[in-house]
């Protein structure tokens, strides 16, 4: 990520920082009217959850420009997400409910380029976070 994106990254949630607590409600309402099935792997207190999801992503945000750092807890998210039974595919339902969200929280200030150093953040924690995921798993070969 170039410096600008990181930086258009980490003022815009500066600004989503101070409603932390309805972002998380506006991400799983999102998330859940986008994939109501997600509901079932949510089994504790939705508050927390949200809590959790806000300290999650605001580690990741302060950390974009020292990425190293957080790749190995990055990773470790992916492999325990694969004990919680979350499909691959969603992965792209949470990067949706995400930026739809980020564009409910910053109004007129998620703008096209805001928008696209939050997909590029997304995208390239996710893909970490997936092949952290299948690290173990063996190719599939089709016999013929």
């Amino acid at each position: 990520m170039t410096p600008e994106k990181i930086a258009l990254v980490q003022s815009s949630w500066e600004k989503v920082k101070p409603i932390s607590e309805q972002a998380a409600e506006l991400f799983y309402g999102r998330l859940f009217e986008l994939d109501p099935s997600l509901k079932v792997l949510f089994k504790g207190d939705m508050k927390e959850q949200g809590k959790k999801l806000m300290a999650t992503l605001n580690l990741a945000v302060v950390s974009l420009t020292k990425l190293e750092d957080i790749l190995p807890a990055v990773k470790d998210l992916g492999r325990r997400h694969v004990q919680y039974g979350v499909p691959d595919e969603s992965y792209q339902t949470v990067g949706e409910a995400l930026l739809w969200t980020l564009g409910k929280g910053l109004g007129d200030d998620f703008t096209p380029e805001v928008e696209a150093a939050w997909t590029e953040t997304y995208v390239t924690l996710s893909t970490v976070m997936l092949e952290a995921a299948h690290e173990g798993d063996q190719p599939v070969s089709v016999a013929g």
